[in-house]
């Protein structure tokens, strides 16, 4: 019987943390489901495993790799020092370990969270996104006259709509103006203003590295939202239960589409995951207007893995319990990713 790979569970930490500190605590909250996911799946699958909390200490990383000696790292990391900028390098620090490591490495991240610079890749191979323009910080905010009202504002590198709320849609100059400088003042991050697209919020999960294989799409849904309103995916309208509640917003299992639209959108998300050298799994947030024309919005590279968020939703939809969906992502683990 071949023998269980030995896992190495590396994620992020809001301080530092000790080599052997004992997170059961911690697992228990919201905040660490994720990790807490995947511990109880790699017992399930009966995988040695061990953990490693990274704050702003790469070589507490290293000690980990020498002492447990991992065959394979599950990488949950997403920020380093506090901050999602650092993700791609932790990434290439385990490329350069050479040791299999989960989900994608640091040429795709750095293409997807750079959302002026995805957008610029797919455009160019006809892949259709909105119009956009990136007003770095500190300097001058100016709108191009190719840049058509409504235009929705946020940051060019943040994630989990970090930066994004209701004041993020704006219809007037002075009010761009006021936006970009509270993300500018406020963040101190370059800015993404694009052309708001009126449609469906649709989000396609992707798992494979060569051989892709696309999940049962999911839909944010805005039930109470009025029909004049614009729907977007606001950080409250993702993170705040008693606001999704005030305003009937859900994850779900997207509705009927449009006559070839389901096939439309597994070709396009597979060119997408390909050009923007996404290994392991990702998820794409796309829109889907009136017209059955579908956008590009953004791609998130190693989405949240808990078990009850979109990805591991539609894995389970698809057949993959969350033990298998786990044991599918390690057996997609690359060291050269």
């Amino acid at each position: 019987m071949k023998k269980a790979p030995r896992v190495l569970i590396a994620f992020d930490t809001t301080g530092p943390s000790a080599p052997d500190q004992d997170f059961s605590e911690e697992f228990k909250t919201k905040d660490w489901q994720t990790e807490a996911n995947v511990v109880n799946a790699l017992k399930q699958l009966e995988y040695p495993y061990d953990l490693v909390g990274i704050y702003d200490d790469i070589e507490l990383l290293i000690q980990k790799i020498k002492l447990f000696k991992p065959d394979i790292i599950f990488n949950l990391v997403e920020h380093f020092k506090g901050s999602a900028q650092h993700e791609r390098d932790i990434t290439a620090f385990l490329k350069l370990q050479g040791i299999p490591f989960t989900g994608c490495g640091p040429t795709g991240i750095t293409l997807c969270k750079d959302k002026g610079l995805s957008k610029q890749i797919l455009g160019y191979h006809r892949i259709r996104v909105p119009q956009f323009v990136i007003l770095p910080y500190k300097k001058r905010i100016h709108r191009p006259k190719r840049l058509k009202f409504p235009v929705f504002i946020k940051p060019l590198s943040e994630e989990a709509s970090c930066g994004i709320s209701q004041s993020s849609f704006v219809e007037n100059d002075v009010q761009f103006r006021e936006r970009v400088e509270f993300i500018h003042n406020n963040l101190q991050v370059d800015v993404i203003a694009e052309e708001y697209i009126e449609g469906r919020e649709l989000y396609v999960s992707i798992i494979g590295n060569k051989r892709l294989q696309v999940l049962p799409i999911r839909e944010l849904k805005f039930l109470q939202v009025p029909e004049d309103e614009p729907k977007i995916a606001t950080y409250k309208a993702k993170w705040d239960d008693e606001y999704r509640k005030k305003w009937g917003i859900r994850n779900q299992f997207a509705g009927s589409l449009p006559n070839g639209s389901a096939k439309k959108i597994e070709k396009v998300s597979k060119k997408i995951y390909q050009l923007l050298s996404i290994r392991g799994y990702a998820r794409l947030d796309l829109r889907l207007n009136s017209q059955g024309e579908l956008y590009f919005i953004e791609a998130n590279p190693n989405p949240m893995l808990a078990a009850e968020e979109d990805f591991a939703q539609s894995a389970e939809k698809a057949g993959l319990d969350y033990p298998a969906l786990i044991q599918k992502i390690i057996s997609l683990a690359d060291p050269l990713a």
